[in-house]
């Protein structure tokens, strides 16, 4: 009997809802859960594809010990021992977890206890620290507490959107169309984007201000200002439940010159926009990694919380600040004190009387009495020395941290280091002593929540693989060993869900906003079935309104909302020969460092390789051409080799590079090495999006292009990026100088039997080689070698490892490099779910679909997540230019 699962997409903080539906064979489907609140039924070009994610290559299967396969009991026994014996000889603070916002609420919750209350030390944080720890301290600063006022309805509700930021198309892609369909529905409601790139999301803008990175906070210190003077904020409100408004007004006061000079922006859009923020009273701020990774991103949280609360516009259908969570359970994390300066359930660690209620309700033996250390000081601490054992759970920080190289080598020479996860191969699970490995989506149970403050479950649908086991388990076996067993006692998610709940009312009488009370007797039977809701949930006491701060009272001891004076350093900007600002993020069908993603042949075929993009008038000046490799080095030396990506979409001045890439899937591509470990003074989180570089041309001798069945191993490349393909793999290459037998060559480095047939041809005037290697009629692989980066329908040839080779013309299409005439070529990918690509967009509009509209008709593309749209609009109106000219 087939069978189905109500479930949570892992992906973004946006929390989809998702059924996966498991078939007599085993075969996994998966579509969007119509019943959802989050979503509705839709799904992006990545939940979409979750169930090419799931199979067990690459797995982690088993506990190993210094790279050898060992027993649960051995591995548990060595990681209780290790972690006892540091704190015996040099004090709890010499031990550390870092953890992630993949793991779920009860992972969270019993690694949070286990440091805080009975190691004693408060050296938890989380890869959230690198997204939205920010947000995190300008809620406290701003609400008292860590808060998101409102819901995703608001953004339908209001009548002005304004993203900073976010580039919600890509990053948030079911939040996007539920924007871009309140926008088709209300032709009155404005969209305001705010973001150095003109990124897919501005498709539906009505005003995109390229703001110069950094000048966010003196934006809307001026919009506080013009609200001031334009008679616009609601004095009751802010003399009946707010202070600090005169210091923050005061720190606002920039001219129309000095407001130009720090944000980079003509004065009449600084004027446009303030004018439209003034007169719309529902007005929502979104925004998410823009303000976020900054040096100044908790005075930007709060540049923008001030002009909302200056109004009065939050807490009320369609208004308030709105922080978008990156990942999908940041959130959760941050309910049960998973960074280190926080406490359980929304408590504060520099609070006596939150410690200490904390402390009993635990039974704890010695709880942490200050903050520890956050994530860039806790690997500086593993890097001197100070932290002698570290566990780190579900996430990569060799690829992701800043400053990636020194943390790399901080982790090498760490005396003790734990990692668990569910691959068995990344540049951190390598450096591992002990590798634990952990359950994944579809196999681990528990709880999450999204950006609105909605927690949904998260349920198993597969069995767990080989001897992988649940984070939480894991945690729950250590502390036992060391010790701690009644504490650590839970059976089930359910039973750590349960205490968790009863903690969030434990002496809450609606001091804290975080009370879950209503399920502190959960039983498995209720935690199986229970259905998404949105906190506060207190017992016996059902909230009908889902937002907050409408009424005035906020969560400072005196009940007010605070003003943040954000004053504004009018600095110049760096030049000499690290003058290009380097923007780090994601693209639109990846996640983090592709650790799942990168298994789906369907979501590597849109980029499927670093790159740089890069403004053409910088491009020419550095002699620099569309697909040509660039260098992009930073002072400290580090350097990273990626493809360029000519756009009029970016800044003068500016690159941008995506984050995903890593040692695995490419040669010299980890751009946060790049990244100095420069953080924010109130968050700790780092500057992701600020760094300096040079940017110069990579000239190589030799470029290549190949496809292979099998996985290259030990690729004798200067310049490689390897992608899943269907059928197998492709490569993009390049060499400094070329090779003397490229047949050789081929065959050592895609595992080529000799018993292939080959055919192909040599220039070796030109530099231009071409083979291709048959198993009977089956590609097994393909080589294009050119002195300029290789011209090929890549699409067409990759698509050609699934099909058969049965002639010779077939065969002498596949050394050309192009399908035959009458044969279709579908191009570069553009829509992912129902792969879709440039010359079928293409020719659809030479047929007479003119709109993205018609495109979706007659193709279907862009039609499910809708992610791809923009770039579907874009090439309607290319081909329509083409088309007049």
């Amino acid at each position: 009997m087939c069978s189905e699962t109500k479930t949570t997409c892992p992906y973004c903080g946006v929390g989809c809802g998702v059924i996966a539906r498991v078939e007599d064979d085993g075969a996994v489907s998966v579509r969007g859960d119509p019943e959802h609140p989050a979503n509705f039924g839709r799904l992006c070009s990545k939940g979409s594809a979750l169930a090419e994610t799931i199979g067990l290559e690459g797995r982690a299967l088993y506990p190993q010990i210094f790279g050898e396969r060992a027993s649960w009991t051995a591995a548990l026994d060595l990681v209780a021992e290790k972690f006892s014996e540091a704190i015996a000889q040099h004090g709890p603070d010499a031990v550390a977890f870092y953890v992630s916002g993949q793991l779920l609420t009860e992972d969270y919750y019993v690694a949070n206890k286990l440091m805080k209350g009975f190691i004693g030390s408060a050296n938890i944080d989380t890869n959230s620290r690198l997204c939205m720890a920010s947000s995190v301290a300008g809620h406290r600063r701003a609400f008292g507490t860590d808060m998101v006022p409102g819901t995703y309805e608001d953004l339908e509700l209001a009548d002005l959107v304004v993203l900073v930021g976010s580039n919600m198309a890509w990053c948030h892609p079911v939040l996007y169309q539920r924007l871009a369909a309140a926008k088709a529905k209300r032709p009155g409601l404005k969209v305001v984007v705010i973001d150095p790139r003109r990124t897919a999301t501005s498709d539906i803008a009505d005003l995109h201000l390229s703001i110069r990175s950094d000048g966010d906070v003196a934006l809307f210190n001026g919009l506080l200002g013009h609200l001031a003077r334009a008679g616009a904020v609601d004095e009751n409100y802010v003399g009946a439940h707010t202070q600090g408004f005169a210091q923050a007004l005061s720190a606002a006061d920039l001219s129309m010159a000095d407001l130009i000079e720090a944000t980079g922006l003509p004065a009449l859009q600084i004027r446009q926009f303030m004018d439209l923020f003034g007169r719309t009273q529902k007005v929502v701020t979104c925004y998410s990694q823009g303000v976020n990774q900054s040096a100044v991103g908790s005075d930007k949280v709060n540049a923008i919380i001030n002009c909302h609360l200056a109004t009065g516009r939050i807490g009320r259908p369609g208004m308030g600040p709105f922080s978008l969570t990156g990942q999908p359970n940041a959130m959760g994390g941050r309910e049960v004190g998973g960074l280190a300066n926080m406490l359980a359930a929304h408590m504060a660690i520099e609070n006596p009387e939150h410690r200490d209620r904390v402390q009993r309700f635990w039974r704890a033996p010695k709880m942490a009495q200050q903050a520890g250390l956050k994530a860039v000081d806790m690997f500086e601490a593993v890097a001197d020395g100070r932290i002698k054992a570290l566990w780190i759970m579900s996430t990569n920080p060799v690829v992701s941290m800043p400053d990636a190289d020194r943390v790399k080598a901080a982790i090498a020479a760490c005396p003790f280091v734990v990692v668990s996860d569910i691959e068995q191969n990344t540049d951190t699970t390598r450096l591992a002593h002990v590798l634990l490995p952990a359950t994944g989506w579809g196999e681990k149970s528990g709880t999450v929540t999204n950006s609105e403050r909605r927690i949904s479950r998260q349920r198993p649908f597969l069995p767990s693989p080989g001897e992988a086991r649940p984070d939480w388990w894991q945690m729950t076996e250590v502390a036992q060993r060391m010790g701690f067993v009644e504490a650590f006692a839970y059976e089930s998610p359910a039973d750590i869900f349960a205490e968790h709940a009863a903690l969030s009312t434990f002496e809450n009488h609606g001091e804290r906003d975080f009370d879950i009370g209503a399920y502190a007797g959960i039983d498995g039977t209720a935690y199986e079935a229970l259905l998404p809701f949105q906190w506060p949930q207190p017992p016996g006491q059902p909230r009908m309104d889902s937002r907050f701060f409408k009424d005035g009272h906020f969560y400072h001891g005196d009940g007010r909302g605070r003003f943040v004076a954000t004053p504004v350093n009018l600095s110049e900007r760096k030049g000499g020969q690290f003058a290009m600002t380097l923007n780090t993020g994601r693209v639109r069908d990846h996640w983090h460092t592709m650790t799942r993603t990168g298994k789906s042949a369907r979501l590597s075929a849109h980029i499927g390789e670093p790159f740089c993009e890069i403004h053409p008038l910088d491009a020419h000046a550095l002699r620099v051409d569309d697909a040509d490799l660039v260098e992009i080095c930073a002072e400290g030396g580090a350097r990273v080799i990626v493809r360029a990506l000519l756009s009029e979409r970016q800044s003068r001045g500016c690159v941008f590079v995506p984050m995903h890439w890593t040692d695995e899937t490419a040669s010299l591509s980890r751009i946060n090495a790049l990244v100095p470990p420069l953080t924010d003074p109130v968050s700790g989180q780092p500057a992701l999006k600020q760094g300096a570089v040079s940017v110069a041309h990579y000239a190589p001798g030799v470029y290549a292009f190949a496809v292979s069945r099998h996985k290259p191993e030990g690729l004798a490349a200067d310049y490689w990026a390897l992608a899943k393909a269907e059928g197998g793999f492709r490569v993009e290459l390049a060499f400094d100088q070329p090779v003397e037998d490229w047949e050789a060559w081929a065959r050592r480095s895609f595992a080529i039997g000799p018993d292939a047939a080959l055919t192909g041809y040599s220039d070796r005037h030109g530099g231009r080689t071409r083979l291709a290697f048959f198993a009977g009629d089956q590609l097994i692989c393909a080589l294009f070698v050119a002195p300029s980066p290789v011209a090929v329908s890549r699409s067409w040839i990759v698509s050609q490892l699934a099909a058969p080779q049965p002639d010779p013309m077939t065969r002498h299409a596949l050394i050309a490099g192009r399908p035959g005439a009458g044969r279709p070529d579908p191009g570069a990918l553009v829509c992912s779910c129902f792969n879709i690509g440039v010359n079928e967009i293409g020719g659809a509009v030479m047929s007479g679909c003119r709109s993205v509209e018609a495109i979706g008709k007659a193709l279907s593309a862009g039609t499910n997540c809708g992610s791809c749209r923009p770039e579907i609009r874009r090439i309607v109106d290319s081909f329509e230019v083409l088309a007049a000219e």
